[in-house]
């Protein structure tokens, strides 16, 4: 773990030691032999408030203003850009956690059709951060209903941890060391008991209005790392409520800003803020989040000025007559980069015969490309709109990393 320096700006975490006895044999003799662990029981943080230095809430306002802006420039193309940063941010999140899949893997777990078990739980991750978001936008309210749906979604097809998709944990977990104790963990959340109380006492902090929104979405993602109420899945929940936090403040209507992205550039910097935030410091942890928003705003914006362009670049390639099949899939692409025949047809409002003509005749011209190499239940995707996708999550890191080696 880094060392903070300065005073500590937010209650330490507590610690209580408890008995420990091994549910399942295996291990070394440590393990097998442990009998007590330290458990990290987070504070109660419903009415706490963060008293932020003059440069922290200017730094606060200058990436809140950023998000802002970039939602409000992004009004007029919502459907395909709202779309395209959910999963900006789902993939980036879940790469946190060394879950990696090809473009084309993740292309194809989108259509529905087979594909890896990495591939999937990125799809998942994107159905879980949309659920979280507009049902926060719809409600204006963070509830744990919501959560509780966000993580039945994100793991209801894990192998392993699918039975406990949506539930509370139940039994003690923790984070690293050991995969058959809590030997050497860095982090033992509190115990079973205690979580839905302070799941309770974190939900009536997500929904106050008197707190800096960057402040907010940082304190609630740091204390539910803290939490770790589920058995699996907690970072990519965790990091969903920043952009749950932004929206039901209205700082977010129509996008999501991928923050996951900066955090991913450095991934043991962001471990160890949060891992920091136990040991009371909160402020590092806000202006590493202010800074990933800034950036991650205005490289969204850079997507969106270059999603509103490609349709226009897409027709000088391949010309088709209005009102045909292949002018409306030009025009739906960007909100819909993977295509089946059945999802074309859908968006072209056309016959199959006529579907599967622009669908070949959008191949042939280098718009779409087909990805399974099967004659039937084909997958086609817009490569311009998914190198977009790879393409913003490396300006994002490039620029947390320039900016990191100038300080």
């Amino acid at each position: 773990m880094s060392q903070q320096s300065g005073d500590a700006d937010w209650p330490l975490h507590r610690s209580e030691r408890r008995a420990w006895h091994q549910r399942q044999r295996g291990g070394t003799k440590a393990d097998r032999t442990l009998t007590e662990i330290v458990v990290s029981i987070p504070p109660r943080i419903a009415e706490l408030d963060f008293a932020a230095r003059a440069d922290q809430t200017k730094s606060i306002d200058e990436a809140t203003a950023a998000v802002v802006r970039s939602d409000a420039l992004s009004a007029d193309q919502a459907g395909a850009l709202g779309g395209f940063l959910i999963q900006n941010e789902s993939v980036a999140s879940s790469k946190i956690e060394r879950i990696e899949a090809r473009t084309e893997d993740f292309a194809r777990a989108l259509a529905g059709a087979k594909s890896n078990e990495s591939a999937v739980s990125m799809v998942n991750a994107t159905k879980a951060l949309t659920e979280m978001v507009e049902s926060v936008g719809a409600s204006g309210r963070i509830e744990l209903d919501q959560i509780l749906q966000a993580h039945w979604l994100l793991m209801k097809d894990d192998p392993q941890d699918g039975p406990f998709a949506g539930k509370i944990r139940e039994v003690q977990n923790w984070i690293l060391g050991s995969d058959w104790s809590p030997r050497d963990a860095v982090h033992i959340p509190p115990p079973p008991e205690l979580v839905p109380a302070l799941l309770e006492d974190l939900v009536h902090y997500a929904n106050r209005d008197d707190v800096p929104v960057v402040v907010q979405a940082a304190a609630v993602h740091a204390q539910f790392e803290s939490i770790h109420p589920f058995t699996d899945g907690n970072g990519r929940i965790g990091r969903g409520l920043i952009n749950a936090v932004l929206r039901r403040r209205g700082t977010t209507t129509v996008t999501v800003v991928p923050v996951a992205s900066a955090l991913l550039a450095e991934r043991q910097r962001y471990f160890d803020l949060v891992n920091n935030y136990r040991l009371g410091y909160l402020g590092a942890f806000v202006d590493d989040l202010a800074h990933a928003a800034l950036i991650a705003a205005e490289e969204s914006k850079a997507s969106a000025d270059r999603l509103r362009t490609m349709p226009a670049d897409w027709a000088a390639r391949s010309k088709w007559r209005a009102n045909s099949a292949g002018a409306a899939l030009l025009a739906a692409l960007p909100a819909n980069p993977v295509l089946t025949s059945e999802i074309a047809e859908e968006l072209a409002g056309s016959n199959p015969a006529s579907t599967y003509a622009a669908l070949d005749r959008l191949d042939r011209d280098g718009v779409i490309h087909e990805i399974t190499g099967r004659q039937k239940n084909k997958v086609w995707v817009a490569s311009d709109v998914m190198d977009e996708l790879d393409d913003l999550s490396k300006r994002i890191g490039d620029r947390v990393l320039a900016d990191r080696s100038t300080t």
